[in-house]
């Protein structure tokens, strides 16, 4: 069941702003694209790359605890060296993880933060958490209907990238988040884990995108593209601010582990996900990347 949407207080603020919410997917250049839209001077990016608000409010497909995740990394901020108000001053990364931990129990907070910290040049501002893409259609519905107490303009972002290159990076990310899981090793189980397969599932996250929100909302982009001038350029114009090149020498979060995919693990991965493959290119058409290997 979802949770009722709060009466809600309206930012005088955020009028007439372009709200961008990119739901994912988990390893496909969000925070690139987070460094990207921070870098364009009408755009207002939080100093938390991924708020994870509205995925803990449907936690069904969660992989951790965001909120306990929330308090641990205030705690860090709090124990730093110096003049703890100084360091609050100073540090947006301090202040962001306030206003976060704030939100586990109020949820003015999550507009409040965002009109906090919007400059009066702000057009568009912007919550990138890939780990939106599962909470699924009444989750998506939650998220319309929660941004309607704002006078905004409300636009969604979904990136895509090669189903299997995208599993395989999002297993050497869960390895080195906890190295003793050797999930790498291990990835017979973790193609059977329904947490991990539904980040894998751009079917579901579609249709259900398409259930929630217009057409005209919504902008789905692929990953293999995403660092070209037509999909920045596409990508701006749907976000209401000016095209800038972006500097693809500067990659953002990569895993340090690197390893080649097995031929029997690439042939079972293609396997489960086939029906994937099949959806987007009915989908999307011409506009899949010709090097999706499947």
């Amino acid at each position: 069941m979802s949770p009722p949407i709060p009466s809600l207080q309206r930012y005088s603020a955020l009028d007439g702003k372009t709200f961008l919410i990119c739901v994912g997917a988990m390893r496909c250049g969000t925070s690139w694209l987070h460094h990207y839209l921070g870098s364009l001077p009408e755009v207002t990016v939080s100093a938390l790359k991924e708020l994870n608000f509205f995925n803990m409010k449907f936690p069904e497909n969660a992989l951790n605890d965001m909120d306990a995740f929330a308090l641990k990394r205030l705690g860090f901020h709090l124990g730093q060296a110096g003049d703890g108000v100084d360091n609050l001053e100073c540090r947006p990364t301090f202040r962001a993880s306030v206003d976060r931990v704030q939100m586990i129990y109020d949820d003015d907070a999550y507009f409040g933060h965002f009109a906090r910290i919007c400059a009066p040049g702000t057009r568009t501002f912007c919550d990138i958490t890939p780990a939106y893409a599962v909470i699924g259609q009444s989750g998506f519905a939650y998220v319309r209907d929660f941004c309607s107490s704002q006078a905004i303009a409300l636009k969604i972002l979904f990136v895509m990238r090669d189903p299997v290159d995208r599993l395989w990076s999002q297993l050497h990310h869960l390895q080195q988040l906890n190295p003793k899981s050797d999930i790498l090793a291990n990835w017979p189980e973790a193609i059977r884990s329904p947490r991990v397969l539904a980040r894998t599932d751009y079917r579901r996250t579609v249709c259900d995108l398409d259930s929630a929100f217009p057409s005209e909302d919504i902008l789905y982009l692929f990953y293999e593209d995403l660092f070209g001038d037509e999909a920045l350029s596409r990508l701006c114009g749907f976000a209401d601010v000016d095209f800038r090149p972006g500097d693809i020498g500067e990659a953002k979060n990569q895993t340090e582990l690197k390893s080649e995919l097995a031929d029997d693990a690439r042939i079972a991965f293609g396997a489960v996900l086939a029906p994937q493959y099949e959806f987007c290119r009915q989908r999307f058409g011409n506009a899949v990347p010709a090097r999706w290997q499947f």
